[in-house]
């Protein structure tokens, strides 16, 4: 499917995400260190925990919202939360504030309206694009993330520490800037928005029955063996995978610390952008190309192996006390990411 036979919500968005996404890598990798220095880190952890717990369930009435609602307004919706959240974090970060727990409570209000965006987006490609064709553009927009990944944490290293109110207006603009361009040129493809019949025959449900339904639904989950198995195996995966923004920041500054590579001097801080920036630049290199590589094997084969090398890299991350065994790590670490995308997001 060639760019230029792309539904304008698609380029839309592909521009005023990726724009978004620079901007907020340069934020996301850094909060755990961020907060464990201003608040401690027992209860960094416990507020962590609760701000994505809110998140999960603003997601579960995500798709409802999204299907009843429409694609479109949701996103906006979603923007202006999240430009609003990231504005209360930087009001909390100024000098004459100075107030940590506001901080948080704005990247608590923005990480809930984030959550309201993903079913949104998803269902939006569902949409527009024949299912033949859903897999690339997984890919792509997931390539265009990677690429916010590689730029992201080096210029947030350098800038956020030194300049943490203006680089969180900075995800503030970027917010707007995306609000525009969903208003100017975006489109509703929502059935149940776009098409009035429909929405007659749609059933008004109040938030409470919508989570029951939709805990309901995971029942499917169980009767399903080889779904549930998915899940499963996701959610172990995923514990693995988010220890890169949260339990990583800390290892690498307190353990590995400042390091000199190529005759650079680094912090712990910096190194540690630069190996989130080497996660990004692989995946955004090599992901159309792995993603094509990996059609051919079974999908078992596929998901099995990936998790593997994951334990491979995890494994190699915790007995590494230098920088290279990291970057060793973080390679290895890439291609198992590598190997799943497009197929778990059509599996």
């Amino acid at each position: 499917m060639k760019f230029n036979t792309w539904d304008i919500n698609l380029k839309v968005r592909l521009f005023g995400e990726a724009l978004l996404d620079i901007s907020f890598w340069m934020v996301f990798p850094f909060l755990t260190i961020y907060f464990s220095e201003s608040i401690g880190r027992e209860l960094t952890s416990i507020l962590l925990i609760i701000s994505q717990v809110l998140a999960v369930f603003t997601a579960l009435l995500g798709g409802y919202f999204a299907d009843n609602f429409g694609r479109k307004r949701m996103m906006s919706i979603s923007v202006i939360g999240e430009g609003f959240g990231f504005l209360v974090f930087a009001i909390g970060a100024l000098h004459v504030i100075d107030s940590p727990y506001l901080s948080f409570a704005g990247f608590t209000i923005a990480s809930v309206f984030m959550a309201f965006y993903q079913p949104a987006s998803q269902a939006m490609i569902a949409d527009v694009v024949p299912p033949e064709h859903r897999t690339h553009i997984y890919s792509v927009f997931y390539m265009m993330v990677n690429i916010a990944v590689v730029i992201g944490p080096i210029l947030g290293s350098v800038l956020f520490y030194n300049f943490t109110t203006q680089t969180l207006l900075a995800i503030v603009c970027a917010d707007l800037l995306l609000l525009f361009l969903l208003q100017k040129f975006g489109h509703e493809t929502a059935p149940l928005v776009i098409n009035p019949a429909l929405k007659q025959d749609a059933v008004r449900k109040s938030i409470g029955a919508v989570l029951i339904e939709q805990l309901k639904n995971y029942k499917v989950i169980f009767k399903d063996k080889i779904f549930f198995l998915y899940i499963i195996a996701g959610i172990i995966i995923s514990q693995s995978f988010m220890q890169l923004d949260l339990l990583f920041p800390l290892y690498i500054k307190e353990v590995i610390g400042a390091s000199d590579l190529f005759s650079f001097h680094f912090t712990g801080e910096q190194l540690f952008g630069v190996i989130v920036s080497i996660n990004g630049f692989f995946v955004a290199a090599l992901t159309v190309v792995v993603t094509r590589w990996m059609s051919h094997f079974r999908e078992k084969f596929v998901f099995m192996n990936s998790s593997f090398l994951y334990a491979i890299a995890i494994f190699l991350f915790g007995i590494s006390t230098g920088p290279w065994g990291a970057i060793c790590a973080i390679i290895l670490f890439s291609f198992a990411e590598l190997m799943t995308v497009g197929l778990q997001q059509n599996f």
